[in-house]
């Protein structure tokens, strides 16, 4: 199978925000009134007052994954309404159509860096760009005001396929297709440990304590706290997507089944308790929300089932190439694909899912996350098939910013305390964080 059509797609934690700078920014006139240009725009997208002041738990100097809010198991796995009005009712895309209107191409007031041609140097990736400042291509891996790049962790050799942050544990997990797993240590940044596989990493996710892995043909499980090391068999070929709900961890594998395995603390084991089958092609995607399961595969479509009884509720065939990602969000399920699109999905009074908004890219979408910035406005993490990371605000799509990578980007996890991390083709993985400070106009 082509890199291209992976995935290993985990849902969206939610995560408290922190807001340390005490500045006070005035919030844009026109954004309010639905209509400002301006990108960057020295003036706020967002309302103010944010949320009380927290503070933050840098990854280098004080990190420790033990610490990360609302990482629990038995959550919805949605946004879940939090830091949120009452009534709120997003209309989707409502500032700049679909948010190409305020891409970053230089033309208005903010950071210089705005008027570069949005590509990577490649000298000064190799570290000799004898240009500088005035060169006409990016010396950053982002572009906007709202995070900033905390540092960058080197040792995988091939794609980035899964990050996680066992709860309890001060540690951070990475998989990779070089078939090895990376431990590293939240407070120096330094990888303590390597566990060689024998096969490529397809996913990663972490529940509790418990770290899963998707290998070809068996499910590694390791609990992170007594060392237990235990291997689910039963899966035919890769396994691409991993996920608990209802006491239940599902797998997709390559061969289109989603098998699931309930835990016996009896005997210590995970049991298999069920096989969905529906999908004629391999499960790339799983997400829970709702007390539904949604599995995204390439044969295009998108199935949702009943987490109660496991039966299929509804098929969804919108998208017109391989679904790579969900995420829910509140009442929605938003998707993406090598279509180019991002597709919200509500349910309708029959409790059938409708698309009620399309986003579209002009490259394939190979991720989704979600989460709230540093001052609790919720934001999509959106990776496409050209090395970059757009950063939209929800629900108006309205782009904030980009990252950029060597290669795709296949994995990103959220962090505590504002962080988050991305994995990319190269191996390369790279530790963020929101930032509460405004851009200076030039």
């Amino acid at each position: 199978m082509d890199v291209d059509e992976h995935g290993n797609k985990r849902v969206f934690q939610r995560l408290g925000a922190s807001n340390d700078s005490g500045k006070q920014h005035k919030v844009c006139y026109h954004w309010r009134a639905g209509r400002c240009n301006k990108f960057p725009c020295p003036y706020l997208h967002r309302e103010l007052p944010g949320p009380p002041p927290q503070q933050h738990q840098p990854f280098i100097s004080n990190g420790s994954s033990s610490k990360r809010p609302n990482q629990g198991v038995h959550d919805d796995r949605s946004f879940s309404g939090a830091r949120r009005s009452p009534n709120f009712n997003p209309t989707w895309g409502r500032v700049h159509g679909a948010g190409a209107g305020n891409r970053a191409q230089g033309s208005g007031g903010g950071n210089r860096v705005f008027r570069k041609i949005e590509k990577l140097c490649n000298y000064w990736l190799q570290g000799n760009c004898s240009y500088g400042e005035k060169c006409k291509f990016l010396h950053s891996w982002s572009v906007g005001d709202c995070f900033s790049s905390l540092t960058q962790l080197e040792g995988h050799q091939k794609v980035v396929s899964g990050i996680a942050l066992p709860s309890g544990s001060d540690k951070l997990y990475t998989g990779s297709k070089d078939e090895t797993v990376r431990i590293w240590d939240c407070q120096s940044g330094q990888c303590t440990g390597v566990v060689n596989l024998g096969g490529e990493v397809g996913c990663m996710i972490s529940e509790g304590p418990w770290l899963f892995v998707g290998i070809p043909n068996v499910v590694k499980a390791w609990h992170t706290q007594n060392n237990t090391e235990l291997s689910l068999s039963g899966p035919t070929g890769q396994v691409y997507a991993l996920v608990v709900g209802n006491d239940l961890l599902f797998a997709g594998v390559q061969d289109g089944a989603i098998l699931a395995w309930k835990f016996n603390a009896v005997s210590n084991c995970f049991e298999p308790a069920a096989s969905l089958k529906g999908h004629t092609q391999s499960v790339i995607t799983l997400v829970v929300g709702a007390n539904r399961l949604y599995s995204g595969s390439m044969d295009r479509s998108i199935r949702v089932w009943n987490l109660e009884n496991l039966q299929c509720l509804q098929t969804l065939t919108e998208h017109t190439s391989v679904v790579m990602s969900l995420l829910c969000w509140d009442q929605f399920l938003l998707s993406c694909s090598l279509d180019g699109t991002v597709k919200v999905w509500v349910a309708t009074e029959s409790g059938n899912l409708e698309v009620t908004y399309t986003h579209n890219e002009e490259q394939g979408v190979l991720y989704l996350c979600g989460m709230h910035d540093s001052e609790a406005k919720p934001v999509l993490l959106c990776s496409c098939n050209d090395n970059t990371v757009r950063v939209y605000d929800l629900p108006s799509f309205s782009e904030r910013g980009k990252i950029f990578s060597r290669e795709g980007i296949r994995a990103i996890q959220i962090g505590p305390g504002g962080l988050f991390f991305t994995g990319d083709g190269s191996g390369q993985v790279r530790v963020w964080n929101w930032s509460t400070e405004a851009a200076a106009p030039a």
